[in-house]
């Protein structure tokens, strides 16, 4: 889907998906809902592709700020890929299908706007792949999180095999793989994957939140400070740090800078502009 240049966001969300909801409010926080209720929001083929054209969209869209993605109702966030539209699949297909899921979840990592998971329920193969891919995660307390593959004979193909090793390290990784099992929020907390566990009332309201809050930081900032940590895992940390270096000097060519340390000084908020 290509951006509708002078149409606002909110008609291109409320008519635009047939699987999602996407609502933003007066802050610029938008919240995409994964909406398959009775297949516990599993994603197929059109999920994927309504995912990755939302996130573009919203990524291009001026007033938000901060992006949410969450699943409908109680019981899943995501309950994995739609094995019955994997059913038929041969080889080629399969194939087809990892890179289709990996291209969409590349596109959240990749997204120059925060996205935090709101893991509300059942997160399990294709699900807890798409909630790594994002920036943050938060858990409510009756989260199921696990990569279960190996128990239909299968194993992770949107990016599973790579990112939990990157986040929780490969002993970890290897366990939850190479078992299958599904394991609660407090170990998903222990090991590191989720950064809060809460009760599930509270899940959106801490997750606004916390997207309040980084939004109201220096746009260039946050856009920069995510790019370098998205880079920096994929190179050493002398070539990550020398990169570093670079972006903190072209900060310095900013008016959020200029603004932000000028109302330090100050003792007042800044008004930060993305410029």
């Amino acid at each position: 889907m290509t951006m509708i240049e002078d149409e606002p966001i909110e008609e291109l969300a409320e008519f635009g998906y047939e699987h999602l909801r996407i609502d933003i409010d007066e802050e610029g926080i938008a919240l995409i809902t994964i909406e398959r209720p009775k297949a516990l929001n599993a994603l197929n083929a059109d999920v994927l592709d309504e995912l990755r054209d939302a996130v573009v969209e919203l990524a291009q869209a001026p007033e938000v700020e901060v992006l949410m993605i969450t699943g409908s109702g109680e019981k899943a966030f995501v309950a994995g890929a739609d094995i019955a539209a994997m059913a038929d699949f041969g080889p080629l297909d399969a194939r087809e299908f990892s890179h289709m899921g990996q291209d969409t979840f590349a596109t959240i990592e990749s997204c120059p706007k925060p996205v935090i998971a709101l893991i509300n329920g059942f997160a399990l193969g294709g699900g807890l792949e798409l909630a790594m891919a994002c920036h943050l995660r938060l858990a409510s307390d009756n989260a199921k999180m696990g990569l279960p593959e190996v128990t239909l004979g299968l194993i992770p193909g949107f990016g599973g095999t790579q990112r939990l090793a990157r986040l929780c390290g490969p002993g970890v990784a290897r366990e939850w793989i190479l078992t299958g099992d599904a394991y609660p929020a407090d170990e998903a907390l222990r090991v590191g994957l989720v950064s809060r566990v809460l009760p599930q009332a509270q899940l959106l309201a801490t997750g606004h939140e916390l997207a309040l809050k980084i939004a109201s930081r220096g746009p260039l900032a946050v856009q920069t400070a995510l790019e370098l940590i998205r880079a920096g895992l994929e190179m050493g940390q002398s070539q990550g740090e020398s990169a570093e270096a670079d972006s903190f000097g072209l900060i310095f060519a900013t008016e959020d800078m200029r603004e932000g340390t000028q109302a330090f000084l100050e003792k007042r908020k800044p008004d930060f502009q993305g410029r």
